[in-house]
């Protein structure tokens, strides 16, 4: 099986995403990789452990893809090995009366994970100049005071978003949260044929929409916005991964070992040390449970 890294993937200079995979060869049979797949996850779950008793970093997962990149099945394949205390996941969806009430960062702060804990962001606050960005429109929806019409969204009320979702990352990565940014990059063959499954497997049909053949004809406008919003925030403290997403079972592999490789370098996460005055009583205290 061919061994990766996550540098692999990193996004680390401007890319265009016409040049990017949506294919990886492991080199190996899917039976090998679903089998790579959980012996990583379950020594992923045992970092998460390590991570809740350390109690200092959160990891924050953020998922983006097209529809049909597989980004449901991801979350279910890749931490089903994660004690499912320590792992919260919020999928995002159109904003409520609520959240439209405040900016749009609000219902991400308020669903940040714990110190200790995975969170998993199925769909993210880069909904906010992607989806809004190929339909302006919705930014009227927010209420925002300087803009009155579809014309007041302009180039720099993008700039200014993009800055605002760049301090964002680099307030909360300063005060303890991993970020995890990445991109499933699904080619538009490998769409149609999901979208086509959808409707021809009876137990598939309730994930289709209409809705979706609708966007779909959106591909290329989207796949600019993605482009541009990757290479806008892919940062050292809050990097994008390209993610190659046509094999499922590749995918969710190559996600779970960067997220390991990449946690297993911060070496301060450690299960802290027993106080000395427990420690020179631990057999005090195995004798007295022991003779009960």
């Amino acid at each position: 099986m061919r061994k990766i890294s996550p540098q692999d993937f990193k996004v680390d200079s401007q890319i265009k995403l016409e040049d990017q995979p949506t294919c990886y060869d492991l080199d190996t049979s899917k039976k090998n990789i679903e089998d790579a797949l959980k012996f990583v996850t379950k020594k992923l779950g045992k970092l998460q452990n390590t991570m809740y008793a350390h109690g200092k970093y959160a990891a924050l997962v953020c998922l983006q893809g097209m529809d049909t990149s597989g980004k449901d099945s991801l979350i279910r394949e890749v931490f089903k090995n994660l004690n499912a205390q320590g792992v919260v996941v919020h999928s995002f969806k159109v904003p409520t009366e609520i959240e439209l009430k405040h900016d749009f960062l609000w219902r991400h702060y308020i669903v940040l994970p714990e110190r200790g804990k995975f969170g998993v962001f199925n769909r993210t606050h880069y909904e906010n100049v992607l989806v809004t960005r190929v339909h302006p429109e919705y930014i009227l929806n927010e209420n925002i005071p300087t803009i009155k019409s579809v014309d007041d969204i302009n180039d720099a009320f993008w700039d200014k978003r993009f800055e605002q979702i760049n301090n964002f990352e680099k307030h909360i990565t300063e005060n303890g949260t991993i970020i995890f940014k990445f991109y499933l990059n699904l080619s538009k063959e490998e769409q149609r044929k999901r979208l086509l499954r959808r409707l021809n497997k009876q137990e598939k049909n309730w994930k289709f929409s209409p809705g979706d053949l609708k966007e779909r004809k959106l591909w290329e406008r989207y796949q600019e916005c993605y482009e541009d919003a990757i290479n806008r925030t892919s940062k050292p403290h809050a990097p994008w991964y390209s993610i190659p997403a046509d094999d499922k079972a590749t995918a969710r592999y190559i996600v779970a070992k960067i997220m390991y490789e990449t946690l297993s370098k911060y070496t301060d996460i450690q299960e802290p040390e027993l106080d000395d005055d427990i420690k020179d009583n631990l057999k005090l205290y195995k004798s007295q449970l022991e003779s009960e």
